[in-house]
């Protein structure tokens, strides 16, 4: 056998390069919707065999396809009963309170997103790790029936531990717990939380992958960035904050991160449960239904303030959601655009509607942190900048500690929060889910928060960009080419 295939080693070599690389070929012709991204993963097939190959079966494939588990009507047929249907939010009363312009914003979203706008909801901002954690650890204290919770990073340090415990606590309560962690987000502490939630009783599971055996292949670049967490089916939790102790105050002090939470009541609880719950069974295989998995029937608030939708999206059937989202948002805004953002890489298309945008008129401001923890992620945006700067919008450095905020406020009627970064791996590669509020008082109380942030912000200037030094522009230009998989 050995002398077989070293006489044909040269002919099996060419066979397999043959192989791999026209069905990897194929796959890309028949799969990508970006011509630029075809070209250039056809051309790295051809020009490295076999390598090219392999390269793209671990970073090229981008999209999962799962069965959906929920869909909207079965979900809110089993949660609400039969006066579901009095929370959803029709057309005539967006329009009238909010304009036909942000009508087309109501009909983008009924488009692309699997959830429907609803009235009743109550949207509560919690500032900071401390406060967020210590409602999130209050909250799962007081669960009598389930606690769902799916995270990007669940640390095992002194904020990790306090929410095992507080978990484990509610499992020997005889509540109902699940717990799913990223598979590339559980091997930020090393050994991982996983084996000390079990340790408690909890039922934990990771999102694509293994731990200690590896990521799930061809999908290791695709991951759950999604943070939301459901007690009693009543009240849920979702934002940009992680479960660690670098956004405590209390440990870190001054240096600690900042970031933004939201605690959620009312129609958008049953629908970020679906969400949720869908990733469960998608990485477990078990459906959560029965009892202690019922959502509760909202209360009806007087004047049914707060009209929101959440807005899931992730490489399956919901790609680039929140993609589609921000150009409808950027199309529609007539004085100003204030985004927050820790990763600012939009692609093409999204700077071109900001360039728009601020040429209309529109008074567009992005903030981004002044040190950032991904020092790579900052190189490749800020080679990025001057294609923003010059057609008028604003960027501006926060100064003190790193500011993991995704925050977005249009004409200050309109607000986006959640999960979602505005950089390629969010916007295509990621699970990430977001809200959209129509709310005029919320969106005053984001604005108030980007404010404060942009008080303490140095504004970015052109002309000191290309007036740095050549060789360090070009070393961030060089990393920006490989912005979409930092």
């Amino acid at each position: 056998m050995l002398d077989l295939l070293s006489a044909y080693w040269p002919h099996i070599v060419f066979v397999l390069s043959v192989l791999m690389g026209a069905t990897a070929a194929i796959h890309v012709a028949m799969t990508k919707e970006e011509v630029r991204s075809a070209i250039g993963w056809v051309g790295v097939i051809l020009l490295s065999p076999i390598v090219g190959a392999l390269l793209y079966l671990f970073a090229g494939i981008n999209r999962i396809r799962r069965k959906v588990v929920f869909n909207q009507r079965r979900l809110k047929n089993k949660a609400f009963g039969p006066h579901a249907a009095s929370f959803d939010v029709g057309d005539d009363r967006v329009a009238s309170e909010f304009g036909r312009r942000f009508l087309a914003m109501k009909t983008l979203g009924d488009r692309v997103s699997r959830w429907s706008i609803t009235s009743g909801n109550q949207i509560d901002l919690l500032d900071g790790g401390d406060a967020t954690f210590r409602a999130m650890l209050e909250a799962i204290g007081n669960a009598q029936r389930s606690i769902l919770l799916e995270t990007y990073i669940f640390d095992r340090d002194r904020i990790g531990r306090r929410f095992v415990e507080a978990l484990s606590a509610a499992v020997d309560r005889g509540v109902e717990v699940r717990v799913l962690v990223d598979a590339v987000g559980a091997r930020y502490s090393v050994p991982s939380v996983l084996g000390m939630l079990r340790e408690g009783g909890v039922t934990v599971d990771v999102f694509n992958g293994n731990v200690i055996m590896g990521l799930r292949l061809p999908y290791a670049n695709l991951r759950t960035h999604r943070k939301i967490m459901i007690v009693d089916g009543s009240v849920a939790f979702t934002g940009g904050m992680n479960i660690r102790e670098a956004f405590s105050r209390e440990f870190e002090g001054e240096a600690c991160a900042i970031d933004t939470h939201f605690r959620l009541k009312g129609p958008l609880v049953a629908d970020l449960f679906a969400v949720a719950a869908e990733d469960w069974n998608f990485a477990s295989g078990e459906l959560l239904v029965g009892d202690a998995w019922q959502v509760g029937s909202p209360e009806r608030l007087p004047d049914d303030p707060m009209l929101a939708r959440v807005v899931a999206s992730g490489p399956d059937k919901s790609v680039e959601t929140n993609h589609k989202m921000l150009m409808g948002a950027f199309s529609v805004a007539r004085s100003s655009i204030r985004i927050v953002s820790p990763y600012f890489l939009p692609d093409r298309e999204l700077i071109s509607a900001l360039a728009t945008a601020a040429r209309r008129g529109v008074d567009v401001d992005i903030i981004v942190p002044g040190s950032n923890n991904l020092t790579l992620v900052d190189r490749a945006m800020t080679a990025q900048f001057d294609q923003i700067l010059k057609s008028g919008c604003r960027i501006w450095r926060a100064e003190g500690a790193f500011n993991h905020s995704k925050l977005m406020v249009i004409d200050g009627r309109w607000t986006y929060i959640g999960s979602s970064n505005m950089d390629p791996r969010s916007l295509r590669l990621n699970f990430e889910v977001d809200v959209e509020v129509f709310d005029i008082a919320f969106a005053a109380t984001i604005d108030k928060r980007i404010s404060q942030v942009l008080s303490l912000a140095d504004e970015v200037s052109l002309t000191a960009l290309r007036a740095r030094a050549f060789p360090v522009r070009l070393f961030e230009r060089v990393l920006w080419l490989g912005s979409p998989y930092l």
